[in-house]
């Protein structure tokens, strides 16, 4: 009985042992290390070459968070109105008298036909005369041409140049003596100040753009005064042609008095020293006495400040004789020293040359052919007769 005691106890012992040995051995196995992923191919397949381990970033803190300042945008450019260079005085005259050829050279021709036919007897004479009717140049005018075609023919008979003949009747008729000087600047070192009217849709406004033109290609400073302030659009008009060639605009509010308007603008014209100084007015009505009394008032006021060295006509070729209704009562109240005819293409009779300069004594200085920015050019008599003649 003691014996198997004692074996018991011995078992018991030696088992604890072997529980206390193993456990011991597993504590001190090593783990081996877990290697962090391949984050790139090796260079040739089958290498055993492996790229670093990828460091562990800490998470963020959101307390601590670095904010980045953002850029200021940049500031959105204005584009730079870009200022044209308007076309020279030499080369605006060829291409409107080519163009004058085209337009205006049936006249001539019909003129031409009977002249030329082997009898010229009084029927003849009076498709002549009906001819040179049609065209506007009025009864005075037409009696004058054809009286001195008839006289001519008679004296010189069989030798004479009919073109000849009639080319230096007509240019009579337009009178080249006259002085289609444009007085655009002042004396004693005032600028010269040029009044443009005329009844609305004759193209004033359209014309003092232009006219503003030719005298920026003549490196002259200008200054545009917008008084047709009942039309905003006319204001608006204004502004962008001085805008295209760099020439500031005077401008008051829509309604505003057109003669303090007028003022302002020559007054600004005399502080800065500039050349010329040209002033749109509202387009009158001839049966409105008040607006034409107010057109009056208009150059009143300018000559407190500067004298007005032009006042500019602008009538529409194609309205004919009625554009001598107009002619007549706008030279009554503001004394016209020019005329611009326009349109005079297309439709437009050029009779009506002679014809208001007869009516009103002064000359046709501008005439415009067309739409285009630089279609407005000096008047010159014979040129327009060689266009009449085709």
């Amino acid at each position: 009985m003691g014996e198997w005691l004692y074996l018991v106890i011995g078992v018991a012992v030696l088992a604890v042992v072997v529980i206390v040995g193993l456990v011991t051995v597993g504590r001190r196995r090593p783990v081996p290390p877990v290697e962090a992923p391949d984050s790139q191919a090796p260079d040739t397949p089958g290498s055993d070459t492996l790229a670093p381990p990828r460091p562990v970033e800490a998470p963020e803190d959101p307390t601590h968070a670095v904010v980045e300042p953002l850029e200021p945008e940049a500031p959105t450019a204005v584009p730079t109105p870009v200022v044209e260079k308007p076309e020279g005085t030499a080369s605006r005259l060829v291409r409107l008298r080519q163009r004058l050829s085209r337009s205006q050279g049936g006249l001539g021709r019909g003129l031409l036909a009977i002249l030329s036919r082997d009898r010229l007897d009084d029927d003849a004479w009076e498709d002549i005369e009906d001819t040179l009717l049609t065209a506007d140049i009025g009864v005075a005018p037409t009696q004058e041409l054809v009286d001195g075609l008839r006289t001519r023919l008679r004296v010189e008979g069989d030798s004479v140049d009919v073109r000849a003949a009639l080319r230096e009747e007509l240019v009579k008729l337009v009178d080249p003596t006259m002085d289609r000087t444009l007085k655009v600047s002042g004396a004693d070192g005032a600028p010269g100040v040029v009044l443009v009217v005329g009844v609305n849709g004759a193209g004033k406004t359209t014309t003092v753009g232009k006219i503003s033109r030719i005298l920026v290609a003549q490196d002259r400073s200008v200054v545009l005064g917008a008084a047709d302030t009942f039309r905003a659009a006319a204001v608006e008009q204004l502004a962008t042609w001085g805008e295209r060639v760099g020439v500031p605009v005077v401008r008051g509010p829509e309604g505003s008095d057109p003669a303090s308007v007028a003022f302002e603008a020559v007054k600004q014209g005399v502080a800065e020293d500039v050349d010329t100084v040209l002033v749109d007015t509202a387009g009158r009505l001839q049966n409105k006495a008040g607006l034409m009394d107010e057109l009056g008032k208009v150059k009143r006021v300018i000559e407190k400040q500067a004298p007005v060295t032009e006042v500019l006509l602008v009538l529409d070729a194609t309205t004919g004789q009625n554009g001598m209704v107009q002619a007549r009562v706008f030279s009554e109240v503001v004394d016209v020293t020019g005329i611009v005819l326009t349109k005079l293409d297309g439709s437009a009779k050029g009779g009506i040359v002679v014809a208001v300069q007869r009516e009103l004594g002064v000359p046709v200085k501008l005439v415009g052919l067309g739409e285009g920015p630089d279609d407005l050019a000096p008047f010159d008599a014979g040129a327009f007769v060689d266009a009449l003649l085709g």
